[in-house]
């Protein structure tokens, strides 16, 4: 996936997939532990979703951040909404929070 790191370019991604990762690395091969906290995470809802390296281009941790308004990585996005990094997508799991905004998702 090739960008130009706008924030045009990064909301449609986000409005186009329920779930979205940005993250250090790949789901099978992460490039930070939080990354692969996050990315596991996700796995476990069994739900596909979309995931972006920002690794990739020394742009994109910047353009990320200024456009979320969230200043680290990784960010997880669900039904076009930050819900945060590893440590709240964990929590929201554990909770069965997260699970909830998914199947609401899926009736709408």
């Amino acid at each position: 996936m090739s960008f130009n790191w706008t924030p045009d370019e990064l909301q449609e991604l986000v409005d186009n997939n329920k779930i979205v990762l940005f993250m250090k690395g790949t789901p099978d091969e992460p490039r930070c532990g939080f990354s692969n906290r996050a990315a596991s995470v996700l796995k476990q809802l069994q739900e596909p979703f979309a995931s972006v390296n920002i690794l990739s281009d020394p742009r994109a941790i910047p353009s990320v951040c200024a456009w979320s308004d969230f200043p680290t990585m990784p960010q997880v996005f669900i039904n076009g909404e930050l819900i945060g990094g590893s440590d709240i997508a964990l929590e929201m799991y554990q909770s069965g929070e997260l699970q909830e905004m998914i199947s609401q998702a899926k009736s709408e």
